[in-house]
C-alpha cells in the first residue's frame, strides 16, 4: 500500500492502535505509533502525533501519556468496557441457555474488539461453550426484536408455540395460534420469557421465546393494562418456580434454621420469619404457584423443610410421595 494514501482516516486509525495494541500494562512509543499507523498507509510526524493524541482526548478517548526510561509512552486508560465488565458480560452469555453456540460466539468475538489484544486473551481462556446445553433456535434474536417492536407500538402478537416430540423435532403445541399482549420480557432459570397477558383466560402467562415461532403484529392494541399496574416481575419469578405456572396460594413452611438462605435466595429478604416451637427451627408464610416443581423443589431439600398449611397443599404434596412410592414399587 502507498505511504500515505490514508491520510484522511489518519485518527481512525491512530485510535484502533491504542485501543487494540495498549492497556494499562502495555505501551506504544511514538516511534511504534508511526510504524503501525505506516502499516495502514498513512505517514505522520512527532509533531502531528502529539496534536492527533490531543484531538483523541477532545473526542472522548482516554490517552494517557507518560516517561517510561529514556522514552515517552501512550497507552489507553479507561475504555467503554473494563476487562472485568467484559469477562462478566462473556460469562453470562456463555451461560445464556437461550443463547445459541453459534451466536454465543460470535457476540464473544465481537466482545473482544473493546479489549486490548492482550485482554482479549484472557477472555478467550474464558470462551468454554462447547457441550454446554443451548437453545437451537438461531432466530431468537428477530423474535425478541418483533416482541421489542410489538411493546413499542403497543400491540397485541400472534405466535406459534412449540413443544419437542419423540423424535427431537420441535412440533406446534396446538392448532391455534396463540395471541397475547406482551408487556415484559425476563431472563429466568437460564431461559428467556415473554410476559403478556392472555385476555381469553383474563391472566397474566409467561412463554419461553426460544419456543415461538412466526411470530406476527396485530392490528390491536395490546390488553391487560390494568393488571401491569400492580405487577410485580420479580415477586412473579420468584413464585413461578422455573418459570411453571399453578394455582396461586400462600403456604406455610417450617424450615431448619441452618437453610435460612437457600429460603430467602427462593423467596427474598422481605419475608417474614418467626420462630418455631420446635428448638432450631423456624416459619414463614410465602405465595407460590401451586406446581410439581414447587413440590420438587421441597422435596429436594428432604428433611430440612416441611409444608405446614394450608391442609390441601399439605395432601397434595403427601398424594405426590405415595405416588412416587408406588412407581419404584
Amino acid at each position: 500500500m502507498p505511504k500515505g494514501t490514508n491520510q484522511k482516516l489518519k485518527l481512525y486509525y491512530l485510535a484502533r492502535i491504542l485501543v487494540e495494541k495498549t492497556d494499562d500494562d502495555h505501551y506504544l512509543n511514538i516511534d511504534d505509533i508511526k510504524k503501525l499507523l505506516g502499516d495502514y498507509g498513512v505517514t505522520a510526524d512527532r509533531k502531528s502525533l502529539y496534536n492527533d493524541m490531543e484531538s483523541l482526548r477532545v473526542l472522548g478517548l482516554d490517552v494517557l501519556g507518560q516517561r517510561y526510561g529514556r522514552d515517552f509512552v501512550y497507552h489507553i486508560g479507561k475504555k467503554q468496557f473494563e476487562i472485568a465488565e467484559l469477562k462478566l458480560l462473556v460469562d453470562a452469555i456463555q451461560s445464556s441457555k437461550f443463547i445459541t453456540e453459534k451466536k454465543s460466539n460470535e457476540l464473544i468475538k465481537k466482545l473482544t474488539g473493546f479489549a486490548s489484544k492482550y485482554e482479549a486473551l484472557q477472555l478467550k481462556r474464558q470462551v468454554v461453550v462447547k457441550g454446554r446445553i443451548k437453545t437451537m433456535n438461531e432466530s431468537i434474536y428477530y423474535i425478541v426484536d418483533e416482541i421489542h417492536n410489538a411493546i413499542t407500538n403497543n400491540r397485541k402478537i400472534s405466535f406459534e408455540y412449540m413443544r419437542w416430540n419423540l423424535d427431537k423435532k420441535m412440533e406446534r403445541k396446538r392448532d391455534k395460534l396463540y395471541e397475547a399482549s406482551p408487556w415484559a420480557l425476563t431472563w429466568d432459570d437460564e431461559n428467556y420469557y415473554l410476559i403478556g397477558f392472555d385476555a381469553e383466560d383474563d391472566k397474566i402467562r409467561h412463554y419461553r421465546v426460544d419456543k415461538m415461532h412466526n411470530i406476527r403484529l396485530s392490528d390491536e392494541k395490546r390488553q391487560g393494562r390494568d393488571h401491569f399496574k400492580k405487577f410485580d416481575l420479580a415477586a412473579y419469578s420468584r413464585m413461578n418456580f422455573g418459570m411453571f405456572g399453578g394455582e396461586e396460594v400462600r403456604v406455610k413452611l417450617r424450615f431448619r434454621n441452618d437453610i435460612v438462605g437457600v429460603i430467602l435466595d427462593r423467596f427474598g429478604k422481605d419475608i417474614i420469619i418467626h420462630k418455631s416451637d420446635s428448638e432450631g427451627w423456624s416459619e414463614t408464610n410465602v405465595d407460590v404457584a401451586l406446581s410439581d416443581q414447587f413440590l420438587g423443589w421441597i422435596f429436594s431439600l428432604g428433611t430440612r423443610v416441611k409444608i405446614t398449611g394450608p391442609e390441601e397443599v399439605v395432601e397434595r404434596f403427601k398424594h405426590e410421595m405415595m405416588t412416587m412410592c408406588e412407581l419404584y414399587g
